[in-house]
């Protein structure tokens, strides 16, 4: 009998077809494995799939076909060191997958198909009591007001898009709150802080050169000022030129907290507002890459 893989589909990913979706099941039958579909319905379906497919299997090999949306969701269903992950990108900016540089769907299933993987670390959120996982990046203040403020339909017709028209409606209500970041003996008083553990941000534009998924700790970039502070900083990241400078404070921590009342997205999603405490988790999971 075949080794059986999961495939956690979201339909409602950006680029999701169902001509896609039949390659890619083909695909992996043809690289001797036994695909078992699971569909998600609902923002809680790949963590509670994930949950069940540990619950149920010593070593699971489990497959996310949708974007980093969905890859989080299942990262908060697994249990520690047991699964192995692999990605097929169908999401609207697909982060993970620009980081482990795997260019389409036909990659990311030829890489299942020679099955080479590496333990990944990721990050934990505490904030209220509630504790969630974040493979990417953490974002408070602007970050999250931007995230938060994205409309669905908004997205559905213009991807990517979406997120500048959000933005836009941000600095038409700027705030002028601060907040405390502490983390490796600093402690930082700014007006937003982004936390990766990923290098790069929203694709392709490398914000955090020195994090890497595969070792422990984050990059912790703490930003001052106003609007044009933030236009700069986009600039930076659209010429790719380096991020820190005189608005930008940049330090490695392997655990901060932020003290503060602003909003919060995980990997691209909204989750509250600060204040909070963010770890990291080195090891957590294998990744095919």
């Amino acid at each position: 009998m075949p080794p059986r893989c999961h495939v956690i589909v979201n339909p409602t990913s950006g680029s999701f077809s169902k001509a896609s979706l039949d390659l890619a099941l083909a695909a992996l039958r043809e690289t001797g494995l036994d695909p078992l579909l699971l569909e998600t319905a609902s923002a809680e379906d790949p963590a509670r799939f994930a949950a069940r497919i540990c619950a149920e299997e010593a070593a699971p090999l489990i497959l996310v076909m949708g974007g980093d949306g969905t890859l989080n969701g299942v990262l908060n269903g697994l249990r520690p060191g047991v699964a192995t992950l692999g990605v097929l990108p169908l999401g609207t900016a697909n982060v993970l997958a620009r980081e482990l540089k795997i260019r389409s769907l036909e990659d990311a299933l030829g890489r299942i198909a020679r099955a080479v993987s590496r333990p990944i670390s990721v990050g934990e959120l505490e904030c209220a009591g509630v504790r969630r996982r974040f493979l990417l990046m953490a974002g408070v203040g602007v970050d999250g007001q931007v995230v938060r403020g994205v409309r669905l339909a908004e997205k559905r017709l213009l991807g990517k898009g979406a997120y500048l028209l959000s933005a836009l409606r941000v600095a038409g209500g700027w705030e002028r709150g601060t907040l405390q970041v502490t983390g490796a003996g600093r402690s930082v008083v700014c007006h937003s802080v982004i936390v990766c553990n990923a290098a790069r941000y929203g694709g392709d534009f490398l914000l955090a050169p020195e994090a890497d998924l595969f070792s422990p700790g984050f990059q912790v970039l703490c930003i001052e000022g106003g609007p044009l502070n933030y236009l700069k900083l986009a600039l930076k990241l659209g010429l790719k030129r380096p991020v820190p400078g005189r608005f930008v404070t940049s330090f490695a921590a392997s655990e901060v907290t932020v003290a503060g009342d602003k909003p919060v997205q995980l990997d691209g999603d909204y989750f509250g507002v600060a204040p909070l405490t963010l770890r990291s988790l080195g090891g957590f999971v294998r990744v095919i890459c």
